[in-house]
């Protein structure tokens, strides 16, 4: 099977780190992030990874090549201008079967097997893996009609989503939703696919998943890669 890994923005997130190396080159213990999910990738029997990139493309490219060292065939799509979080796709050829769509900052211990049977199990034209995330609000939140009258004061409340991964499965049909060359964000594609009747679901995952895109998550996953290396650092 093939997965498409988007690793092209900027990281601002990050800075000053970004600067010089790419988000999806930050490291996680004694490799980048980006690395340990594609031997995640080859554990879960992928045989191709396309990398869309664009932001420091080359350093990308040039640590991973063509995958030969992974035992996985890895190709690249370059954006020549930032097309969004799911817009790269309409660069990328061959996607005429189920694939993998996941962002290049993610460190999970997700079977991808059972993500893309649970897909094929229910006839969905795209799946969201799914996390449980709870929001904890560090201050007293007021509840009130429209007279500004108060019914409800909530003292430092606990505010709880099924919140988006980053990782998704596809079928080709959502190709036709997506402009060529075009600018599109991951959520404005779900909407799109939503109001034409496609049926779209989410997987729900109760494992680890830490997506490393802001300084406070980076660091939380160096500090527990270590313990969990034996589930997250596969191959």
């Amino acid at each position: 099977m093939r997965a498409i890994i988007l690793a092209g923005g900027k990281g601002t997130r990050l800075l000053p780190y970004t600067t010089v190396i790419p988000k999806p080159l930050m490291p996680v213990g004694d490799r980048p992030i980006l690395e340990v999910i594609i031997r995640q990738l080859k554990y879960y029997r992928f045989s191709r990874v396309t990398m869309a990139v664009g932001y420091l493309a080359g350093l990308i490219e040039a640590y991973f090549g063509d995958g030969n060292k992974y035992g996985i065939k890895i190709d690249y799509s370059r954006e020549d201008k930032p097309l969004g979080t799911i817009g790269a796709l309409s660069l990328i050829d061959g996607l005429d079967k189920t694939f993998l769509v996941m962002n290049g900052d993610i460190l999970t211990n997700l079977d991808y097997c059972k993500l893309v049977d649970f897909h094929d199990k229910n006839s969905a034209v795209g799946t969201i893996a799914t996390y449980h995330k709870e929001v904890k609000i560090d201050l007293g939140v007021l509840e009130m009609d429209e007279g500004f009258r108060l019914t409800q004061y909530i003292e430092k409340p606990t505010l709880k989503y099924h919140v988006s991964m980053g990782i998704y499965v596809f079928e080709p049909e959502i190709l036709g939703f997506i402009e060529s060359n075009g600018y599109l964000d991951f959520p404005d594609l779900v909407v799109e696919l939503i109001k034409a009747g496609k049926k779209v679901i989410a997987f729900p995952f109760d494992g680890y998943w830490l997506d490393i895109g802001r300084h406070e998550d980076h660091f939380r996953a160096q500090e527990e890669f270590e313990t969990l290396k034996e589930v997250l650092d596969l191959g």
